[in-house]
């Protein structure tokens, strides 16, 4: 049952991506991805429902990507994505990494993510990684500490 609501969450974030996104601009991870070896995902529950969940990526030894946060629907406005960020950026300090980025959306649907980051220290920077310039991308990143 657990396993079907992260599979089902996460295929929501993807077809919200691809209704949002145009197909150049979308990098959100799919679930094969987010099994890789580099990936650090996690999931947070309220009893058995679904809160949302979140990843990581390890670009190098020093620095990693925010991947993949999403809380479900029934969760929004409640906090949720606060703490899913604040396990994730724990967690980046615990294995020792000096900088987190993450590339989200231009559009009016991502402002409350760009403001959540915002609010919790990120900056907007330069494209990182293999990420290149685009109109439908914006790039944030912050040191941990």
């Amino acid at each position: 049952m657990c396993k079907l609501q992260v599979i089902a969450l996460l295929e929501e974030h993807l077809e919200d991506m691809q209704a949002t996104s145009p197909p150049e601009s979308k990098h959100a991870l799919d679930l094969d991805s987010l099994r890789g070896e580099d990936v650090q995902f996690w999931s947070l529950w309220q009893g058995e429902l679904l809160a949302g969940f979140a990843a990581y990526k390890r670009l190098d030894d020093n620095y990693a990507e925010l991947k993949s946060m999403r809380t479900s629907r029934q969760f929004k406005l409640r906090g949720i994505a606060t703490k899913l960020l604040k396990h994730i950026l724990n967690e980046a300090n615990l294995h020792g990494f000096k900088q987190i980025s993450l590339e989200t959306g231009t559009m009016e649907y991502f402002a409350p993510a760009r403001a959540l980051y915002l609010k919790h220290g990120f900056n907007y920077c330069e494209p990182f990684a293999d990420y290149q310039l685009d109109p439908n991308s914006c790039f944030m990143t912050r040191e941990i500490v």
